[in-house]
């Protein structure tokens, strides 16, 4: 073997022209050349490298490689193809050595013609590679070999098998990365919508046609592949555009996700969003139309995906006679659950939404045909804004469906019918605010929404009658349709903007005044039932007096818990969690007997605690009745249970200074603290439960009137998320009573658990997010909502400074919406008095100081 360069110069110039592709800004803006540069680039230096080897086999590029498709850390994959299985130990080691000490960090695989038949037989799935290779140097002719075999040994069986199994790993695929293509951190190449969906397509084509995709040519795969769709016209050469700029974008913000984290990456996080927009040509604040753009774009190929596999399925599958075939009217027939369109009559919207009404009522699905002419449709319609009023009428039929409202509305909106029917909703699409607790785009989100609501239908939970008792379903669907509608306006006092939208599009679907009212109404107050049950006090006469008097009647109350728990649901798989779903609840059912039995808020916590008190065991006993008298609070009844009440008063009337229970609850770890008030205690507590490396998610204030507090926390291991080891509350106990009596320095101690945080918050907390303090009036007290990104301690820190401040804290309730928290303070001053208007911007400016610091 003949080695005429040194591999360390190879590296070395390899590097070099390597780095002048990455930092070219213009390849950075058109992902074809940039893929194309670098992976012949690579073809290249291996060709150089490995110059001299006498190879009696074929050397193939496989994957992303083959399809020259390499982003900057993609794997750089070979294929050694032999004619028969020798030992070529010796050779690959050689070759493969000799390519990384040239700085070309290959994976191999090593193949001979026998591997066909037996992957065939044992790993079908992994036999995709065999017909995804491109020749780099090597013997040609066994190359040519090994792909007539390839094929000629794939016969219809293997093909069905092998589309079928296609099938179901991207179904596996969409479960495990997101079946939405508008996740707000999508993965680019596996999530719906992503750069896999479409490669998958190609191999299903190639495995149908018998077709190789790989030139010798300096083009991608997947241009050869789209140049294969126009010329047999499976697309029209509008759709081949608007494909062809979706996948280049995504395959573009793969590229830059390379670069900037400097290794493979294909997560597209916040972080990375900004940067991305700024580099491939979205510059300044319109960073927010590159993520739209990139939805667009995802919405796009899991559209034309879709519509593909539903091809290959009908290719594969044994076909129906026509016998089976009926005709629902003039223009659709149905046949084994699939709507055609068989008159050649031109597809106006009304048509196109009575088509919608028909796949909702059977429960059935587009042919390939007519799904591609609605999509053209349309484009055409958005191009020419050309709608006829009367589309409205089976609008409102779909709404009144008795199931599939979801599933269609779904279906429409990812064919653009949503949007292009109410322009209104347009905007909706691909909208998301930064920062904020949602996992999707703000149109997804909202049809999630109706799905849960719908999903409700079967159930048996108070929620699910609710739902089946609901005589007008389709004013609570346009509800939740209208609940963010004006969101892109502006985020802040989207509820009322909302109302009027809802007025106006309802007028125009021709909606009478007492329903648009009720929808106005769902729209205007669909965040107050969250507000006032994660963020109030339950147990306040005031709280339910105020809201309350919101509802002229009780069913207005049901249609906004309804609407309340679709929102909720549809935010993330952590925000709807037990916890909440009881908060809710009980707002609900107390305002519900408001409403009904016409009380105050006082005339009910009064009743209810003298049942409880009534139904106890301890009815008789003066301790008992003297305590729950002495803290006079509902929520402690609701709290704890009688034993645990009991527990309470024993260690009280034993007289120890501290008294420290532990129980596990759900998915926290429950802290309850006896001990008597004292200057800055919660926040002394809060910040003992921080170094000892707890999350607080809740906590509660109880006071006696003889100064005696009992104070509980629910708790989690901040680093797991999960509950604390029982191996670790001597711990918690004893600096629990060091703080309580005042013989541990909270502050040096927290400062030192810091240190050591750092690194865990930087993974744990990743959003930038915003802080805003706001006050609002109450009879009896001044209440302060604290938002803010979360960090831990952040709570001990926020209480500290409300200590510092002169104020005291009589109700507490903690909120964690994922990075984010709202936390929200009941305080008066030392002197029992409430704060002073004029006192609200020194707190605001000291509250966010605290704040900024610990971010």
């Amino acid at each position: 073997m003949k080695q005429t360069v040194d591999p360390f110069k190879i590296k070395e110039k390899y590097y070099t022209d390597r780095e002048r592709i990455f930092n070219n800004p213009d390849l950075s803006k058109d992902s074809f050349q940039f893929c194309i540069k670098f992976t012949v680039l690579v073809e290249e230096y291996i060709i150089k490298a490995l110059k001299g080897y006498k190879l009696n086999c074929a050397i193939a590029s496989v994957g992303s490689f083959s399809r020259r498709e390499l982003s900057p850390f993609s794997d750089i994959d070979l294929m050694f193809i032999f004619e028969n299985a020798d030992d070529h130990d010796q050779l690959i080691k050689e070759c493969i050595t000799r390519l990384w000490d040239s700085g070309i960090e290959v994976s191999h695989t090593v193949r001979d013609f026998s591997d066909i038949d037996k992957f065939l037989e044992e790993d079908l799935h992994s036999y995709t590679q065999f017909f995804e290779t491109r020749f780099i140097l090597g013997n040609s002719k066994i190359y040519n070999a090994w792909n007539d075999q390839v094929f000629k040994s794939l016969n219809d069986d293997y093909k069905k098998k092998l589309i079928l199994e296609f099938f179901e790993d991207i179904k596996l695929r969409h479960k495990k990365f997101g079946e939405s293509a508008k996740v707000l951190e999508p993965n680019v190449k596996y999530t719906a919508g992503a750069l896999r969906d479409l490669q998958v397509v190609e191999w299903m084509y190639c495995l149908k046609n018998n077709l190789f995709l790989t030139s010798q040519k300096e083009i991608t795969q997947t241009e050869i592949f789209f140049d294969i769709l126009k010329k047999n016209k499976i697309l029209i050469p509008r759709a081949i555009a608007r494909l062809t700029e979706s996948y280049k974008l995504l395959l573009a913000t793969r590229n830059q996700l390379h670069l900037l984290s400097e290794h493979k990456n294909d997560r597209l996080e916040f972080t990375y969003q900004e940067k991305i927009a700024n580099i491939i040509g979205f510059e300044g604040a319109s960073w927010q139309k590159y993520m739209k753009k990139y939805f667009d774009s995802a919405n796009n190929i899991k559209r034309f995906s879709r519509t593909m596999m539903k091809r290959f399925e009908e290719e594969v599958t044994p076909q129906i006679s026509d016998h089976f075939m009926i005709e629902l009217d003039d223009d659709f027939s149905i046949k084994n659950s699939v709507i055609s369109i068989y008159s050649n009559a031109e597809l106006t919207f009304s048509i196109i939404l009575r088509a919608c009404y028909y796949r909702g009522l059977h429960d059935a699905r587009f042919d390939e045909n007519l799904r591609t002419k609605i999509i053209e449709a349309v484009i055409d319609f958005e191009e020419t804004q050309n709608l006829e009023y009367q589309s409205s009428v089976f609008f409102r039929e779909i709404l009144n469906l008795h199931k599939n409202v979801g599933k269609t509305l779904d279906v429409m909106n990812e064919l653009g019918i949503i949007g292009a029917f109410m322009s209104e909703f347009k905007d909706l699409v691909g909208f998301f605010q930064p920062g904020v607790y949602h996992c999707y785009t703000a149109d997804e989100h909202t049809l999630i929404a109706l799905s849960n609501l719908e999903k409700l239908g079967e159930e048996s939970s108070i929620l699910g009658k609710l739902f089946q008792a609901t005589e007008r379903k389709d004013l609570l669907y346009l509800g939740v349709l209208f609940h963010d509608i004006a969101k892109p306006i502006s985020i802040s006092g989207h509820e009322v903007i909302g109302a009027e939208i809802a007025n106006s599009v309802m007028e125009r679907l021709g909606y009478d005044q007492n329903e648009i009212q009720i929808v106005q109404f769902l729209v205007r107050y669909h965040l107050n039932m969250e507000q006032v049950a994660f963020r109030r006090n339950l147990n306040d006469a005031t709280t339910l007096n105020n809201f309350v008097s919101l509802f002229p009647n009780s069913e207005l109350l049901d249609l906004l818990y309804l609407l309340t728990y679709a929102d909720l649901s549809a935010v993330s798989q952590v925000v709807w969690t037990q916890w909440k779903s009881d908060l809710l609840f009980e707002l609900y059912s107390k305002s519900k007997t408001m409403i009904d039995e016409r009380l105050s808020g006082q005339d009910l916590l009064s009743s209810t605690i003298r049942d409880i008190i009534s139904s106890s065991e301890y009815i008789d006993d003066d301790n008992f009745k003297d305590h729950i008298e002495a803290i006079d609070d509902l929520g402690y009844l609701q709290n704890f249970s009688q034993d645990e009440i009991n527990k309470h008063i024993e260690e009280i009337q034993k007289g120890i200074p501290v008294s420290v229970f532990f129980k596990e609850v759900g998915g926290f770890t429950s802290i309850t603290i006896i001990t008597r008030d004292a200057e800055a205690l919660l926040s002394r507590l809060c910040g003992t439960l921080s170094i000892n490396d707890l999350n607080i998610h809740d906590a509660k204030i109880f006071t006696r009137k003889d100064g005696i507090v009992i104070d509980n926390f629910n708790v989690t291991d901040f680093r797991t998320g999960t509950l604390v080891d029982e191996s670790r509350y001597h711990k918690i106990t004893n600096d629990l009573n060091l703080t309580i009596e005042n013989q541990l320095q909270i502050t040096k101690e927290f400062s030192k658990i810091k240190s050591k945080w750092w690194r865990i918050e930087n993974k744990l907390f990743k959003r930038k997010g915003k802080i805003k303090i706001e006050f609002e009036k109450h009879d009896k007290f001044t209440i302060i909502d604290v938002y803010s990104p979360d960090r831990l301690g952040l709570l001990y820190q926020i209480t500290k400074k409300i200590n510092e401040l002169g104020l005291s804290i009589y109700f507490a309730k903690i909120n964690t919406k994922a990075d984010d928290i709202v936390d929200s303070f009941y305080l008066l001053t030392k002197d029992r008095k409430k704060i002073s208007p004029n006192d609200y911007q020194l707190i605001t400016f000291e509250l966010t100081e605290t704040i900024n610091e610990m971010l």
